[in-house]
Parts: structure tokens; sequence; C-alpha cells
């Protein structure tokens, strides 16, 4: 547990009026009570990393292709939509870092990363 989540479960606890040990037995036995949901939460939250990295490996496949482009402009080659093309890309790549930014605010409690 970090120094945030250690905060975020003491703060947690103290809201409830509750020991650290009793609020920790507590959501341990609300967890076990319902699996499925819990496991649901756990697994939502491990999909959207694993769609975030799998987006990334596909960022970076673009980038060999634009360097491929770029190798073709620079021999008087003709690149028809290229600016239609590179936008759409820097919008890919800024809706990503918008979820990965927005995961980790999740992650953190709801503030800003």
């Amino acid at each position: 547990m970090n120094d945030a989540e250690f905060k975020r479960f003491t703060d947690a606890a103290a809201q409830c009026q509750m020991s650290n040990a009793a609020f920790l037995a507590y959501a341990v036995d609300k967890a076990a009570r319902d699996l499925t949901r819990t496991a649901a939460e756990i697994a939502t939250e491990r999909e959207v990393v694993d769609e975030l990295f799998a987006a990334r490996r596909h960022l970076g496949r673009i980038h060999g292709l634009f360097n491929q482009v770029a190798k073709a402009l620079n021999s008087g080659a003709d690149v028809p939509h290229l600016d239609v093309t590179a936008h759409a890309v820097l919008g890919a790549a800024r809706r990503m870092e918008d979820a990965a930014d927005a995961l980790l605010a999740h992650r953190d409690g709801g503030g800003p990363a």
C-alpha cells in the first residue's frame, strides 16, 4: 500500500469512526460476501489497463509507419491525406492519454492525476 492509499484507508476508517483493523475486517468481509462483484470490479480495471497497453503498442506501430512516410516524403513521393491521418493519430493519442489520466485519478480517489 502506498502512502496515498494508506491515507485514503485511514481517512475512511476515521470517517466511519472505526479503527483501521475494524474497518479493514469489515471491508474484507463485505468484498468476500459478493465475490462476483468484487471480481468484476478488479477485472474491469485490469481490462482497462490491458486496453491502454494495447493502444500504446498500436501507437508505437503507427510511429514506425510515420517514419516510413517521412522517408517516402524525403524521396519525393506523394503522400495523399497525410494531414488528415496525422490529426486522427494525434486525436487517438490524446484520447489514450486522457483515459490513462482518468484511470490514475480513479485509483487515487478521484483527484487529478
